[in-house]
């Protein structure tokens, strides 16, 4: 794969807009482009991912643990699965396995966080979307809770 296609795919990807075009080359040439099979899993529930995929192409589905029943479909491409483990190493909440022939664009939490490190300004706006995308969430859980409890 080309650095400018992989710097392209990260243009198209919603968190990437915190980069400036120079750091999204720099993390293109850091990341890596993958394929999966139908029914191939991209992470585990419970595993800590060395970083974030970019979904290039093809459909994926997140389930949580015991509820494999109701997936959640993933199909639109510049979609980032698993944006927090760019800067944590936390086991993640679900498993995400490709429905469909997938390809990704792995970028590391590595050099997202060497990045980072190199740029200040970039680590204050990461901080800044993760809170605001979390704070949306929490919105959206607490609009619901009383009909989920």
């Amino acid at each position: 794969m080309q650095l400018d296609d992989a710097a392209t795919i990260l243009g198209r990807a919603d968190f990437f807009e915190i980069c400036d075009a120079e750091q999204r080359r720099l993390l293109a040439f850091a990341s890596e482009r993958k394929r999966y099979r139908p029914g191939m899993v991209l992470y585990n529930s419970g595993d800590v991912p060395e970083g974030a995929h970019v979904l290039v192409s093809g459909t994926v589905a997140t389930t949580q643990e015991g509820i494999e029943d109701n997936p959640f479909l993933i199909h639109d491409h510049g979609a980032v699965l698993g944006a927090m483990a760019l800067v944590v190493a936390k086991p993640r909440p679900v498993t995400v396995k490709a429905v469909d022939t997938v390809e990704t664009l792995f970028v590391p939490r590595s050099a997202f966080l060497k990045l980072a490190h190199q740029y200040p300004d970039l680590a204050a706006r990461a901080a800044s979307k993760i809170r605001r995308e979390l704070t949306g969430y929490l919105g959206a859980i607490e609009s619901i809770r009383g009909k989920i409890g």
